[in-house]
């Protein structure tokens, strides 16, 4: 049996399992966990739980920590940074007369990206836009091109649109 926790990183995002390794988490803590991605800040949203081996995808990453004060200040800086680069974008966007369309922007935990989501008809060649973006930020930059159902399930529908 492994002890497991359930993690959401957005609000009607997916939820990812995590070892929480010796900690006693609860419903609605915030946590520091390490992805893929690089480290993350989350929401518990299921509490420590024993599951069978065969039924968790192995390895399971960490929990690092229960998000502190700092974390939690950090984290919202990022929310408004966020909010602040998607004018930003927006802007360039219109300078380069780019036929797209800026849906969010995401900023990593850990200061490595930005990633700036969009939908558009076709191709977009945003080359000159993501050095723009670069020159600013002095951080790496992705952009990337997301269906309408893709952008549909970021702000919360779940239902067939048929």
């Amino acid at each position: 049996m492994k002890n497991i926790v359930g993690v959401r990183f957005k609000k009607l995002g997916k939820i990812y399992f995590f070892n929480p390794k010796q900690l006693k988490v609860k419903k609605g803590d915030n946590v520091i966990v390490e992805t893929s991605q690089g480290i993350e800040y989350g929401e518990v949203v299921i509490p420590n739980r024993m599951v069978e081996d065969e039924k968790v995808l192995q390895p399971l990453k960490k929990i690092l920590r229960i998000a502190n004060y700092k974390d939690r200040k950090h984290y919202e800086e990022c929310l408004k940074k966020e909010k602040e680069a998607f004018k930003v974008c927006q802007d360039k966007i219109k300078k380069h007369k780019l036929d797209m369309i800026l849906t969010s922007v995401e900023y990593k935990f850990d200061d490595s990206k930005i990633l700036f989501y969009f939908t558009a008809d076709g191709r977009i060649d945003f080359r000159d836009l993501v050095k723009d973006l670069a020159a600013i930020y002095k951080t790496r930059i992705e952009l990337r091109q997301i269906g309408v159902r893709d952008e549909v399930k970021r702000i919360g529908g779940n239902r067939s649109l048929w």
